[in-house]
């Protein structure tokens, strides 16, 4: 039987970080005002508020009310439709740059990052294959080249683009997921290894990669240069202390000194305003988020549904600590935002879609559906 009510700890985990997150995220924007006379402070809010908050809850709410085994049958078209809307980021007067990224549809009220939708696709559509495979899963035939097909995709559209960053996240939830389901050690060890050379190969393709990779090894290189953004970020950290200047009080986040202090940069402006115990706080938080997931997941009744878990946690959990290491240099630049807190109205409308399908999942025990 199902069970009457969501898991209210993963509920509450989740709220604490989004509305949590909303103050440091409108501390952060105060910057935005000081820098152009607040037109991409209103951008900002709209996609912030009404993509992703507005319409982030209720997608939550949703997805946490029918029935998730829906999900299965449809996994496969949702997948293919997220890798024709990818697609359309290439397309000269749909798809929109930043940066020198192309990552964006625009949509002229705002703008919509359609790889958010297509790391939900592939999570769903390979928890539905996965559970399907069983004991193939663990064959190189019939397990791994499948596994690696289906990467294939998104490593295509998404190292075009370029992003690199969100790759390595579907990377790391299909891994997760291949060995959860029973892939053997010596084949994730082999695509492990296959993936590292592919990455120094790469690296070698798109000069801007090492670039990244240099600075995150040499941040005192090019001070005023590449490394401005990573040095930034480790002076508003050191500079928050104990328990940091206050809410509202940061310096970092007005220029010229952090260039993304909504995005990229928001955990070191949480840093120097709330100091040591106000970001230990954020990632204890992000650590429940984790332990409270995979418990969930444990009880999960069916295959699909404890797989899917597993993918969207990771997901989730990857991307928002490869940000926090990126601000205290212990990981090199992504350019991925940090979910429930960084501005990103895409990025926050499906991670609060995802957790609704979490939660909806959480609404059932062992046993109540047949494998």
């Amino acid at each position: 039987m199902s069970g009457k009510s969501v898991d209210k700890i993963f509920l509450g985990i989740t709220l604490l970080l989004l509305f949590g997150g909303f103050f440091v995220f409108l501390s952060a924007s105060f910057g935005l005002l000081a820098r152009n006379g607040g037109e991409s402070f209103e951008n900002v809010f709209v996609s912030q508020i009404l993509l992703g908050l507005v319409l982030g809850i209720t997608a939550m709410y949703m997805a946490s009310r029918f029935n998730y085994k829906y999900l299965r049958s449809f996994s496969f078209y949702l997948f293919v439709i997220s890798i024709i809307l990818t697609c359309f980021v290439f397309v000269p007067g749909i798809g929109f740059a930043h940066g020198g990224a192309k990552r964006w549809i625009d949509l002229r009220l705002t703008t919509f990052q359609p790889s958010e939708l297509l790391k939900l696709g592939f999570v769903l559509y390979l928890a539905a294959w996965l559970s399907s495979a069983k004991d193939k899963v663990r064959t190189f035939k019939f397990g791994t080249m499948p596994f690696l097909i289906f990467l294939l995709f998104p490593a295509m559209l998404l190292v075009a683009q370029p992003d690199i960053g969100t790759f390595g996240i579907i990377v790391a939830a299909g891994m997760a997921m291949f060995f959860s389901a029973g892939g053997k050690l010596s084949h994730i060890f082999a695509i492990i290894i296959t993936g590292i050379i592919l990455f120094f190969i790469v690296v070698q393709l798109k000069p801007y990669l090492w670039d990244r990779i240099d600075i995150f090894m040499n941040p005192d290189k090019d001070p005023q240069g590449a490394g401005y953004q990573m040095n930034q970020s480790l002076i508003a950290v050191g500079s928050g202390k104990l328990f940091g200047r206050g809410f509202g009080q940061g310096i970092q986040k007005f220029p010229p000194f952090l260039p993304e202090p909504t995005n990229d940069s928001i955990f070191a402006v949480a840093s120097e305003e709330f100091g040591f115990v106000g970001s230990s706080l954020i990632i204890f938080l992000f650590v429940l988020f984790a332990m409270r997931g995979f418990r969930i997941s444990s009880q999960a009744p069916d295959r699909f549904s404890r797989l899917l878990v597993i993918g969207i946690v990771i997901l989730i959990i990857t991307q928002s600590f490869i940000n926090i290491a990126s601000m205290v240099g212990l990981f090199p630049l992504t350019g991925v935002p940090l979910l429930f807190i960084s501005h990103g109205g895409t990025a926050l409308l499906f991670a609060l879609a995802e957790v609704g399908i979490i939660l909806n999942i959480s609404r059932y025990k062992v046993g109540s559906i047949s494998q």
